[in-house]
């Protein structure tokens, strides 16, 4: 009868290990062990961002790559983006999100929206970048930021990545968002037709190239639009956050009469820090070892490269991820 008890109770262990779940983190693999690389069964969430945006796409693509590879069934939601994705990943509403890495950075440091509250966040890698988007109408008077004073502008949702670099972007320029312009604080969607109907005189999107609801209103409002140079700005963002760099959206991009200057910043997928570690590496290894079908989604997906996948500094890379990418 002892036997018989010992070995009920081992069958019960061996049943209660292996059952996924994200209330507990696996074990760090010792020594780099490529078994342990393999995801659970169970379901995951996605944050992603605004309907017309890349994260909603891409997200839609990489929840399908993981629920078509795995035991894993992940699903996406539309959400206002990166500071909100943070606030509900944390709270554990959703298990993987998409974020601005200026957004994750401030959230780990505890700054800007996360002031005095540092979260414990990790990312699974640096994917593809953002692009900075400034489109106005052409009869608004702007030409820079700075002529953005008295103006009404849509700087992207409530809690997005999106509205941390609009309020950063007119504090460079000397402009106080909450007072020196009408600040429109909408969707893309909304943001697309306030533009159309003229109620807005411009707005601010971070986002791939292209983005459906840009591409939108430039071919809806062709020769009525343009984008902005905004790489004035560039230095004073960088002191806020080196992560900011110049870059290009080729005219080809939205059918432009040239290249147009602009600033970028990584996008980063993020998990909480007791994400589990065979989760993190199975999913991690995918986004690259599958790459091909997420560029069938959406051509961002191109831009993700294992060559920067790990330079996610000062955001730690999750002990699955960093197997995953060694």
């Amino acid at each position: 009868m002892r036997a018989k008890a010992l070995l009920v109770a081992a069958a019960i262990l061996v049943a209660a290990t292996g059952c996924g779940g994200k209330q507990t983190a696996d074990p760090a693999p010792a020594g780099g062990d490529q078994a342990a690389c393999e995801a659970s069964d169970g379901r995951i969430t996605i944050a992603t961002g605004n309907s017309g945006g890349v994260y909603y796409v891409l997200g839609g693509g990489l929840a399908q790559l993981i629920s078509n590879n795995s035991k894993l069934k992940a699903t996406a939601a539309e959400t206002g983006a990166s500071v909100q994705n943070i606030q509900q990943l944390v709270n554990k509403d959703y298990d993987i999100a998409f974020s601005l890495a200026d957004s994750a950075a401030d959230a780990v440091n505890g700054r800007g929206a996360f002031e005095g509250k540092p979260q414990k966040v990790q990312a699974l890698a640096r994917i593809y970048p953002n692009s900075t988007q400034v489109l106005v109408r052409n009869g608004s008077g702007i030409n820079s930021i700075a002529d953005m004073r008295g103006k009404r502008i849509s700087t992207g949702s409530p809690k997005s990545g999106t509205e941390v670099i609009a309020n950063r972007l007119l504090q460079a320029a000397g402009l106080n968002p909450e007072t020196d312009i009408q600040a429109q604080r909408l969707d893309l969607a909304k943001t697309s037709d306030g533009m159309k109907t003229g109620s807005i005189d411009g707005l601010v999107w971070s986002g791939g190239l292209p983005t459906a609801q840009i591409t939108d209103i430039t071919t809806s409002l062709k020769g009525q639009v343009k984008f902005l140079d905004i790489t004035p700005q560039l230095d004073s963002l960088k002191q806020v956050n080196p992560v900011y760099t110049a870059g290009t959206i080729p005219a080809a991009t939205y059918g432009q009469p040239s290249d147009i200057p602009t600033i970028e910043v990584p996008n980063v997928l993020l998990v909480r820090e007791d994400f589990p570690v065979g989760n993190a590496c199975a999913i991690t290894k995918m986004l690259f070892d599958k790459r091909a079908d997420l560029e069938k989604v959406h051509p961002s997906a191109k831009q993700i490269e294992k060559a920067t996948a790990t330079q996610t500094d000062p955001v730690p890379l999750h002990p699955g991820a960093r197997q995953a990418l060694g």
